[in-house]
């Protein structure tokens, strides 16, 4: 959700490859206070499923689960701002997500047939939580030491707190609804000046 607006926002760039970087704006923020994604059981399973994280039912997704999805947000989205920004990220951010990277043990596995050789994560724990966390922070280490990690970028648009990968020329917003806000609120200021500057000008247009 667009913060403030209640309107529906694509995908972001860059959330189709990396899981990490949708988990991120699963949260927005802005002046209409937070709008969470990924705040219950059910909406969490849902999603993970839909990420390709595995098969999890909500049953099967506690409180403590909810409680360590939402760390890790937040520990993904300090350490992608830090890459944005090129400041160092939290140490304390950086030490959840490794930790959740060894939370199941896994191998790459081959996959081939019917079509071109594939790779999958093969793990100790499929179809859990703890796996589905464990490839997200995987996820978030590889964006940030790989290419991707050179093009994060945070929405310029004003109330949105959404990461983007900027692939393309000098993109500064994550959606074209971001972009059109920001034109929409430069035209009415624009407007808004034009009168002010009329009243100055000297009787008889002097």
């Amino acid at each position: 959700m667009l913060a403030g607006t209640g309107a529906a926002l694509p995908p972001a760039p860059g959330e189709d490859v990396s899981v990490a970087l949708a988990l991120v704006n699963s949260l927005t923020e802005g002046p209409a206070g937070e709008s969470d994604q990924l705040a219950t059981p059910v909406e969490i399973a849902r999603w993970i499923w839909s990420c390709g994280l595995g098969s999890v039912t909500a049953a099967h997704v506690s409180a403590k689960d909810v409680a360590a999805l939402a760390e890790l947000r937040t520990a993904i989205r300090e350490l992608f701002t830090a890459a944005a920004d090129e400041p160092e990220p939290n140490i304390t951010a950086v030490s959840l997500i490794n930790a959740d990277a060894r939370l199941v043990l896994g191998a790459p596995a081959l996959r081939w047939s019917a079509g071109p050789p594939q790779q999958r994560w093969q793990a100790e724990r499929p179809d859990t939580p703890a796996n589905a966390l464990a490839l997200i922070a995987r996820d978030a280490i590889e964006t940030v030491c790989g290419p991707l990690g050179l093009v994060i970028h945070n929405c310029e648009a004003h109330g949105c707190a959404r990461i983007f990968f900027r692939t393309h020329g000098r993109r500064r917003w994550c959606s074209n609804t971001c972009g059109d806000r920001v034109r929409v609120a430069r035209h009415y200021l624009a407007r808004k000046a034009r009168p002010a500057k009329a009243s100055q000008q000297p009787a008889g247009g002097q």
